[in-house]
């Protein structure tokens, strides 16, 4: 199946899982299990670096919040796939090798042709954390995060939206059967107890983290902070030093 084009920058894809090595003495991995992992406050770009995003989300272009869940899940990826596979620890999500489409291509095709909304996005992103704490066998790595991406998609659309699409479509756009879709489907609202509606707080709180966390992206000021101007001695509105080295796209 053929990706749509993506304009943003997306990071660098791992091609297979890490195979584990010879006895060490290093300390084993520790699973990367909640998407809080590695969501550190990155350096802010250069000036003309840096992308606006609203600061309310429902707003937001879905592409580019893809972009910014895209990248937060190569870090879990890339923690997650050092760590080898264990008997007992395989579920429905794994394939047997990593799809050939990147993890951000396919999400973008799901945006694109499933027309998955910020709060369908944001809520597949809070899928991940609860999911992780009610399914210890479950990880975001390169053999299951295709697989969870598509189920969770289905899952958000249907519980979140008023008009979705049908089963047939969803497997479609997610190149898998209508069968194991609906097997994915079953299994993840099982796992996670059948709650899938999250508080829109949460929605908030996942976005500012998404945003924060990524390189190159800073959310619009807020109404308090835009009115920072002052009255000079002549009488004319200037600007503060802090408004001026401020750039908005």
């Amino acid at each position: 199946m053929a990706a749509p084009a993506v304009t943003s920058q997306a990071p660098s894809e791992p091609l297979v899982r890490v195979a584990p090595g010879s006895a060490s003495d290093q300390p084993e991995p520790q699973e990367a299990r909640s998407t809080a992992v590695g969501a550190i406050k990155r350096q802010r770009s250069g000036p003309g670096q840096v992308k606006t995003m609203p600061r309310a989300y429902e707003t937001c272009d879905p592409k580019e919040l893809g972009v910014l869940i895209s990248n937060m899940l190569m870090e879990l990826i890339r923690l997650n796939d050092q760590i080898p596979l264990r008997d007992g620890r395989l579920t429905r999500f794994h394939s047997r090798a990593p799809p050939g489409i990147s993890v951000s291509d396919y999400l973008q095709r799901l945006i694109q042709h499933a027309t998955l909304s910020p709060p369908i996005l944001l809520s597949m992103v809070y899928y991940i954390d609860r999911l992780c704490q009610l399914y210890s066998a479950f990880t975001i790595n390169s053999l299951t995060v295709h697989r969870f991406l598509i189920t969770a998609a289905t899952v958000a659309a249907k519980g979140l939206s008023d008009s979705f699409w049908t089963n047939p479509t969803y497997a479609r756009i997610g190149g898998i059967p209508v069968s194991e879709l609906a097997t994915l489907e079953l299994e993840f609202l099982q796992k996670v107890q059948w709650k899938i509606v999250p508080k829109p707080e949460t929605l908030v709180d996942y976005y500012n983290s998404l945003v924060d966390r990524t390189e190159g992206y800073e959310l619009e000021p807020s109404e308090g902070d835009s009115d920072s101007s002052e009255i000079s001695p002549d009488g004319s509105d200037v600007r503060s030093e802090d408004a001026q080295g401020r750039m908005e796209l």
